[in-house]
């Protein structure tokens, strides 16, 4: 009976073709580009390009996916981006120069390049902060639609950069906050971060199991699990050791991993973001059920 069992669970196995379509489509796209540039496109040095280049983009649409699942939509996010970014260069080429080694005169220059940097960050994200709460409060509060709200915004902070840096460039910044953007770990640590990250995959797919099990939930069956968490785990060495053959992981994109996981975490498994879901679902039905949909938005 039990190898009977196993074959029953086997075939109650579904897969989603619609979820898989974008990645097929990906690869052959892919392997399109590659055919027509004679490998280039498909080269270690290109994929780490395009993949540092695109973290600006994802940080974004981390952050907007929760907005569009309100109902609400942000066109500011660019102009902000930009504005916050004029402002991280005048507060490292203009401002800080000038008193911080007044405040700190014992500190070397390596060393007051690196507060600096550390300000200058936090600056900017209680900045962000300040701006997204301003806008949505005038969104949730003001009754004010979002299009609107943000549109407004994306033209001030326009007018912001404009006036931040008046037509010139700003420079030059500090070498701590461009290794950030541009920066790369060598091969040992990319390497413990693969190792990390397959023994991460590997826990988080037996607790899931277990858990699953201790609420009477179904379960697919252990060898389905396992290769599963192996492919992403096969993926995730394979990443890492492409990378290592050009420079390195980048470390831009190691960042922009660990806040999509901590963002899918707080979708998935906090009260707010099950808020989140339930106030886009239904907001007329999540206020009834004791939701505070304003302080939500």
């Amino acid at each position: 009976m039990k190898p009977l069992n196993f074959i029953h669970k086997i075939k109650k196995i579904k897969i989603d073709i619609r979820a898989y379509t974008l990645i097929f489509a990906l690869l052959i796209i892919w392997l399109l580009f590659g055919s027509l540039t004679g490998g280039v496109f498909l080269s270690s040095r290109n994929f780490s390009n395009l993949l540092r280049q695109m973290t600006i983009v994802s940080f974004l649409s981390i952050g907007m996916t929760l907005v569009i699942i309100t109902g609400n939509i942000d066109l500011s996010v660019g102009s902000m981006i930009g504005f916050i970014s004029v402002i991280a260069a005048y507060l490292q080429a203009v401002m800080f120069p000038t008193f911080l080694p007044g405040l700190f005169p014992t500190l070397s220059v390596e060393l007051l390049g690196i507060l600096s940097t550390i300000i200058t960050i936090i600056i900017c994200l209680l900045l962000g902060l300040l701006i997204g709460i301003c806008q949505g409060y005038i969104v949730a509060y003001g009754g004010v639609p979002a299009f609107i709200v943000t549109l407004g915004g994306m033209l001030v902070l326009r007018g912001g950069v404009l006036g931040v840096t008046r037509g010139k460039t700003i420079v030059p910044i500090e070498d701590s906050l461009r290794l950030i953007a541009q920066g790369y770990l060598s091969k040992n640590p990319g390497i413990l971060i693969a190792v990390i990250a397959i023994i991460i995959i590997f826990l988080i797919t037996l607790q899931s199991r277990t858990k699953k099990k201790q609420y009477g939930l179904e379960i697919k069956p252990l060898p389905y699990d396992l290769v599963v968490a192996s492919v992403y785990s096969a993926l995730v060495l394979g990443f890492v050791l492409i990378m290592n053959s050009y420079k390195g992981l980048q470390i831009p994109v190691l960042i922009m991993t660990i806040i999509a996981i901590l963002f899918t975490y707080l979708t998935n498994n906090t009260r707010f973001g099950r808020y989140i879901y339930a106030v886009g679902g239904n907001r007329e039905a999540a206020r009834l059920s004791g939701i505070n949909v304003q302080s939500v938005v």
